[in-house]
């Protein structure tokens, strides 16, 4: 079922309430007979009581979901229906279970009307699995947590026909007929794992294969498996793959454990991939990739999230979760090793914008909404919401906070106690914690307090100086969030240099501590008052003020730290943007509002003007571009219009998507000669590459492209989108044209959709783009929700359209007459009834409803009303939307 009756609230699950399992599962056998809508499956568990677990004579109990069960053995003799109670949601509990027991269970299920893509579904005619957080549920009875760990050897059987290919976790252990045509295959996994961890992939799919020698001298055989025809996509995928599995032994010492890593590549998956022991499952999205269909941006993604999946293989299944609270001790940490590993891949400061840009625009604003919560969870009702930017990017900068803190060495040290201590174990924050201060010697008790308050910091700047001393003031507070209204200080690791008058360091760079609500850093013997530079490489995720625009100009050109020019660019924009909002807020009734068709905004025929200050660090970082192209595009970007709304007390869309239109204009006027000389001479003759250099140069390439459109001349899109050679430049033309009013704009996205119109990673593309333009409305989405080629069912379409749309164009979403805030609406309802946890994630614009104007405010509540009031809504969109509407 997708959704399930709720006559009352769902149960929940609070952290503090956690108990061990009754009964732990020393080892699984599974024998799955796989069919469309009657897959059989017979489950073995050696289960044994477990001395941790209060209660010696408690039950076992055993979670289940949409199964139908056949039998139930218990040591031999059949279990009759009066020893079989039912739990909520369809689990099942045994009473009288001997302290070591055989439980034998065979169910059915059925993978084709398995919508929700958890548990095992049918997707493109193969048979696939997602079990991360609790779908393992959906495949058989067991104890469904991750702190139950046992090793599993599973059997596979199908149609020869349909399903050449069997795939599981471990290594393989035979293969076979059987008969009418169908045949067999065993996989035995050595390793202790978590049900979340089990993975089968069958069906009729083709392997890229490889190898990969260990440090040791073992040979590890590799496997990519896709759907026919598209074998020749996924170079990237496995060199990324030999790349990461290289990094994580030179900088980890930790080496692969398995004879195979195999990755399955399917179209239709709720994540972006999934760790499963020796056989990830991939988004199609996350392997495949050419450069006539895949952008630079997708090459990165690729090794980004190969590489993730990877370092998982230790830290999220050699040592995992003991309960789901813990989530970000496998996420955060690993998403912090893949971090490090792209950033030793290319430019580590042009990859760390990248990395704080995509945290500014997803986790600041959830720590500000009403679905604000700790790195480390105190409560859910489904958690499935809790996959989210503060469990993976806030907790990954907390574990860069630590390695910054205690030295990388002390790190890597504390990693190697870590994985000794607790290697086959489900553990807890607090032991990884306790690994990284006993092998540094650090006292890091106040530290954890990053994984237990919830909202962002904000520090705040003062300076004084007198007699060659001066003094830096730093104070922090952090504002309430729900559940959490006052917030102790945290540990706050501010990495600081000091720039004198004429750019240069007068002062040895510092890594400052704060920890209390306020502190004076005093620095001696300075000849003239310096300038802070503060955050470099963005030492803690935090929010600064209080540097003047004046001192945010001089860092922009001065400052020999990347992140810190970039970010003082970014920070002068900012409060530039915001002042001119202001204004016009201030100054003129909304109903008098327009936008001339120039991209100038005129209120009651009042012209904005281009600040001078804001031209002349747009004119230094093109006077400098050519010697960091990729710096200089990420640099180049203004705030977008989510950013600049996240910094209001009440956002104000259309003055907000006025004064970007128009900068974006008025720069690309003002220089344009620059840009199309930029656009000239960074023009790639050769063949395509995606080394650093190749992508920093299209980067910036495309950059003042976009420019030049803003400005009104389209006819370098159209010439480029006419002859590009990769999917790139393509793409970038294309989205010139479709913000434009250019007559060719229908053209080109004709043109586009008929070439491409195959390739279904390629179309999600085409309908995004569409989706993000500031000249779709909301009726302009909802027609494009009823293409044909448009799919509710799956994942990457409904998040190319709807989630683009809402999260990607503001002003269309905001719009006053609220039909922005229905659109969305209606689809999270069509959504709820298909798969729950897309649908959920759908839910989130809505819950900003305090953020608006009254009136959008009242429509955005209204929307989250009307879904709140749907019979039978499921749990997770049920737990997003009443949180919602009690902010």
């Amino acid at each position: 079922m997708s959704s399930t009756d709720q006559p009352s609230p769902p149960p929940t699950i609070r952290r503090e309430d956690y108990r061990p399992p009754a009964f732990l599962v020393e080892q699984v056998d599974l024998h799955i007979a796989l069919h469309p809508t009657a897959t059989r499956v017979r489950a073995r568990l050696a289960l044994r009581r477990n001395p941790d677990a209060a209660g010696a004579a408690a039950a076992l109990e055993l979670d289940g979901e949409a199964l139908r069960l056949l039998s139930a053995v218990l040591d031999g003799a059949p279990l009759p229906e009066d020893r079989l109670g039912h739990l909520p949601g369809g689990g099942l509990r045994i009473e009288g279970v001997p302290d070591a027991a055989v439980l034998e269970t065979e169910v059915e299920i059925s993978p084709e009307a398995n919508s929700e893509l958890s548990g095992l579904y049918l997707s493109g005619g193969n048979y696939v699995t997602q079990c991360e957080a609790e779908g393992f549920r959906r495949i058989t009875y067991f104890p469904d947590r991750p702190d139950v760990m046992a090793r599993y050897t599973t059997t596979l059987e199908a149609d020869r026909a349909a399903c050449p290919v069997l795939l599981s976790n471990g290594n393989p252990d035979g293969a076979g007929e059987l008969p009418d045509g169908r045949h067999w295959a065993r996989w035995v996994d050595p390793h202790p794992k978590p049900s979340y961890l089990f993975a089968v992939v069958a069906g009729d799919l083709v392997a890229v294969r490889d190898s990969f020698t260990t440090r040791s001298g073992r040979e590890v055989a590799l496997a990519i498996y896709v759907r026919r025809g598209d074998e020749d996509a996924c170079g990237h995928a496995m060199d990324s793959l030999k790349r990461s599995m290289r990094w994580d032994e030179e900088t980890y010492g930790l080496e692969y454990d398995l004879d195979v890593f195999n990755i399955a590549a399917v179209s239709d998956f709720n994540m972006g991939a999934m760790e499963n022991k020796g056989l990830n499952v991939f988004n199609t999205k996350y392997i495949l990739a050419r450069p006539e269909t895949a952008t630079d941006m997708d090459y990165e993604g690729i090794e980004t999230v190969v590489a993730h999946e990877y370092f998982h293989n230790w830290t999220g299944n050699r040592v995992t979760c003991r309960d789901w609270f813990q989530l970000s001790l496998k996420e955060g940490l690993t998403v912090f090793r893949d971090q490090h590993f792209s950033a030793d891949q290319g430019s580590a400061a042009v990859k760390r914008l990248a990395d704080v840009r995509r945290l500014r625009a997803a986790q600041f604003p959830e720590d500000a909404g009403p679905m604000a919560h700790p790195v480390r969870p105190d409560s859910y009702v489904e958690i499935n919401n809790f996959y989210t930017a503060t469990v993976y990017q806030k907790g990954a900068e907390v574990v860069r906070m630590m390695r910054a803190l205690i030295g990388a060495e002390n790190f890597r040290r504390g990693m190697d106690l870590y994985i000794a201590r607790h290697d086959n174990q489900a553990v807890t924050i607090e032991d990884f914690v306790r690994a990284m201060q006993d092998a540094s010697g650090t006292d890091l008790s106040r530290f954890s307090r990053w994984y237990a308050q919830a909202g962002t910091p904000e520090l705040r700047v003062r300076e004084a100086f007198a007699d060659g001393r001066y003094t830096l003031t730093l104070a922090q507070s952090t504002p309430p969030t729900p559940g959490q209204p006052e917030k102790l200080p945290v540990p706050v690791p501010v990495a600081m240099g000091l720039i004198g008058p004429e750019g240069a360091e007068v002062a040895e760079p510092r890594l400052l501590l704060l920890e209390e609500a306020e502190q004076d850093f005093v620095f001696e013997g300075l000849a003239a008052k310096p300038v802070p530079s503060l955050l470099r490489g963005f030492s803690a995720p935090v929010k600064l003020s209080g540097l003047t625009l004046e001192q945010l100009g001089f860092l922009a050109a001065h400052d020999t730290d990347a992140f810190v020019r970039w970010e003082s660019s970014q920070q002068y924009a900012t409060a530039t943007m915001l002042a001119m909002v202001e204004a016009l807020r201030s100054q003129e009734p909304k109903a008098e509002r327009a936008v001339h068709a120039s991209g100038d905004a005129a209120f009651s025929g009042r012209t904005l003007e281009l600040p001078e200050g804001l031209a002349a660090i747009t004119g230094a970082l093109l006077g400098r571009a050519l010697e960091d192209p990729a710096f200089a595009a990420e640099a180049l970007a203004l705030p977008s219009e989510e950013f600049i709304a996240d910094q209001m007390t009440i956002a104000d869309p259309e003055a907000i998507h006025a004064v970007r239109q128009f900068l974006r204009g008025a720069l690309g006027r003002r220089f344009a000669a620059r840009f199309a000389a930029l656009h000239e001479t960074l023009a790639d003759a050769g063949p395509y590459r995606t080394d650093g250099a190749a992508i920093g140069r299209r980067a910036l390439r495309n950059a003042a492209l976009a420019y030049l459109g803003a400005a009104g001349e389209t006819g370098r899109a159209e010439a480029q989108f006419a002859g590009a050679t990769n999917m790139t430049d393509s793409l970038a033309a294309l989205r010139v044209l479709v913000d434009s009013d250019s007559p060719a704009r229908e053209q080109a996205l004709a043109a586009f959709h008929a070439r491409w119109k195959e390739e279904p990673l390629v179309l999600d593309k085409w309908f995004t783009l569409q989706a993000m333009s500031p000249r779709t409305d909301a009726a302009a989405a909802e027609a494009l929700s009823r293409h044909p080629d448009f799919d509710l069912r799956n994942p990457n379409r409904v998040r190319s359209l709807v989630g683009a749309f809402a999260a990607g164009n503001p002003a269309a979403f905001h719009a006053a007459s609220g039909e922005g805030y229905r659109f969305l609406a209606d689809m999270v309802i069509a959504l709820d009834a298909v798969n729950t946890q897309v649908a959920a994630r759908m839910v989130s614009p809505l819950g900003h409803w305090k953020r608006q104007d009254a009136a959008r405010g009242a429509r955005m509540r209204a929307e989250l009303e009307r879904i709140a009031a749907r019979p039978g809504l499921s749990k997770g969109t049920y737990e997003k939307v009443s949180k919602s509407l009690a902010a």
